[in-house]
């Protein structure tokens, strides 16, 4: 029996980990992080739950990954850190050249020093991990060298395709490769695991082609700076701001750590190419007129702390935004929660006289890395599966999905929607009609959340408190009693992101006084039995005099 867990990522859009089994082996394909929503607030990252597969550890034979996006590749080494070598675990990573260049990087810097990498060519390798047999293949995306695999196994041969659109004239000179795909796909194929984000969107998605004229465009009426922005990994994306530099005479800067390393990484690749002498650094770019640069900017989301972000808001000694300047974004606020952060920096930006373009004006000036409905059916098409699972999207992209492969004439049954933790069984049944797909067993699984240093210390309650913190504020009381529980004295009353106390110091005064009053009623309380009252009762007074509900800290010192 095939068993296929989809641990995270069906629902959420980022967090990417699925598990394949079969008998005694286990293969991960994707191991990705999420971001925080604004139920969050502190959380840096999101993480896949992993305790199933450190429990399974002994089964793992290999990881396998589709493309270097974070969500991705993001959570790896959280997972490796898990799974310790001196545990008599070394799994074998195997993923394309740009994805290796990528997570050496991230190795290096989270101190990852036990790993074994290897890479294969999506044009023409196979390779073995026990029962499983693996075909890569180009697939077009918004990040190079992404691929979907053919995966042959003892019950039938599955098609994985994480994220994909039919490209053929991807910017990045890599598009799906359709006769490969094709020529993996012959034989039955049990089912197909594919890309839903883009199942809403009518008709294909465009190649991008025609943005570097829309930029060009922009950029050459421009008389001083030039900033632009997109995904860090949007190789294809930053080949194009190369060409329109090089066209406007301007020389590029890289500015924010995670484009000043993949872009390094993939021009160490041949991926993105550019002469040293049309790249400068601040030292250089400082001497120069500002109409003679462009500087391509990590942070196009406006991610607090970026360098969009502290561009902004004036926190960047080595380059600001004046008026006149010219800031493109090439990048739609598709991520979670994204909107309001690139919202606040192109606010920031139009204050300051900056002329910015963005996803509001529909320009043309970005789009997506997946594909639309016709893609989606043409992979349909190219496969000719007989179950489905979507992947990489929410509910309702999973839904829409589902409407796609019935309007091809599939049984809507044969649609496995997946939630973190969700299973599905292949048996070949030979007697009966084939291979049959039915739910398995649900594996137990939960959000684990990134703060600094803490991995997965932080849960509901923490989040709670941290929430109700930032609306309502808090409130801290020091009560003073005697050995036998009797209050004296005056309590000490103060607020925090509740009310300021300046002015509000009668409110403040009144309170406390109440407090006194309604505590001498009540003898010999024990320490507990006095917070749960003065909480009690500075609840109902706050709410009651102000409409909202801080957060109360009694603290009882013993005289």
């Amino acid at each position: 029996m095939l068993r296929f867990i989809a641990l995270s990522g069906t629902t959420g859009v980022t967090e990417n980990l699925n598990v394949y089994e079969y008998q005694d082996e286990m293969i991960i394909l994707d191991c990705g992080v999420g971001f925080p929503d604004l139920e969050m607030p502190g959380v840096d990252l999101v993480i896949p739950d992993f305790s199933y597969v450190v429990k399974n550890k002994h089964k793992l034979k290999a990881i396998v990954l589709s493309q270097g996006h974070e969500d991705h590749i993001g959570a790896l080494p959280f997972l490796l850190r898990n799974l310790p070598a001196q545990a008599g675990v070394n799994v074998p990573i195997y993923c394309a050249p740009l994805v290796r260049e990528f997570l050496e990087e991230k190795f290096r810097d989270n101190g990852i020093t036990d790993f074994k990498i290897n890479t294969f060519d999506p044009t023409k390798d196979t390779f073995q991990i026990g029962s499983f047999k693996i075909s890569p293949f180009r697939v077009a995306h918004s990040v190079p060298d992404t691929v979907g695999f053919a995966i042959e196994t003892p019950e039938g041969k599955i098609m994985h395709v994480p994220e994909h659109k039919i490209d053929q004239q991807s910017v990045d000179g890599m598009p799906f490769d359709l006769i490969r795909a094709k020529t993996l796909s012959e034989g039955n194929v049990i089912c197909l695991i594919s890309d839903c984000l883009g199942s809403n969107e009518p008709g294909f998605t465009e190649s991008g082609q025609e943005i570097e004229e829309r930029m060009f465009k922009i950029a050459s009426i421009s008389q001083k700076a030039l900033f632009i922005s997109a995904m860090s990994s949007s190789i294809g994306r930053f080949q194009q701001m190369i060409n329109v530099a090089v066209r406007l005479r301007r020389k590029v800067v890289f500015v924010g750590r995670s484009i000043q390393n993949k872009t390094e990484s993939a021009h160490k690749l041949g991926y993105l190419k550019y002469l040293d002498e049309q790249v400068v650094d601040f030292k250089k770019a400082r001497k120069m007129h500002p109409r003679d640069l462009m500087y391509i900017i990590a942070g196009c989301y406006g991610q607090v702390g970026s360098s969009v972000y502290r561009l902004a808001t004036d926190d960047d000694d080595r380059i600001s935004a004046t008026e006149g300047d010219t800031f493109i974004f090439s990048a739609n606020p598709a991520p979670p929660y994204s909107k309001e952060s690139q919202d606040f920096v192109i606010d920031e930006l139009i204050d300051k006289g900056v002329d910015v373009h963005y996803y509001d004006l529909k320009e043309g000036l970005h789009v997506s890395g997946h594909g639309g409905q016709e893609d989606i059916k043409m992979l349909f098409n190219i496969t000719k599966p007989k179950y489905f699972i979507p992947t990489g999207g929410t509910i309702k992209h999973m839904h829409s999905y589902e409407k796609l492969v019935v309007s091809t004439g599939k049984p809507k049954n044969n649609v496995f929607k997946l939630k973190p933790g969700d299973s599905v069984e292949f048996k070949n049944l030979p007697a009966q009609a084939g291979v049959i797909a039915t739910r398995g067993q649900k594996i137990s699984v939960k959000e684990v959340m990134v703060h600094g240093l803490g991995v997965g210390d932080i849960g509901k309650t923490v989040l709670e408190h941290r929430t109700l913190l930032g609306k309502q504020g808090m409130v801290v009381v020091v009560l003073k009693t005697t050995k036998n529980g009797k209050v004296f004295g005056k309590a000490e009353i103060v607020s925090k992101g509740f009310v300021f106390e300046g002015i509000s110091g009668g409110l403040l005064n009144d309170s406390i006084q109440r407090l006194m009053k309604h505590l001498g009623t009540h003898n010999n309380l024990n320490s507990k039995k006095l917070k749960e009252e003065t909480i009690k009762f500075l609840e109902g007074y706050f709410f009651k005099s102000t409409g909202r509900s801080p957060m109360i800290l009694p603290i009882v010192v013993e005289v």
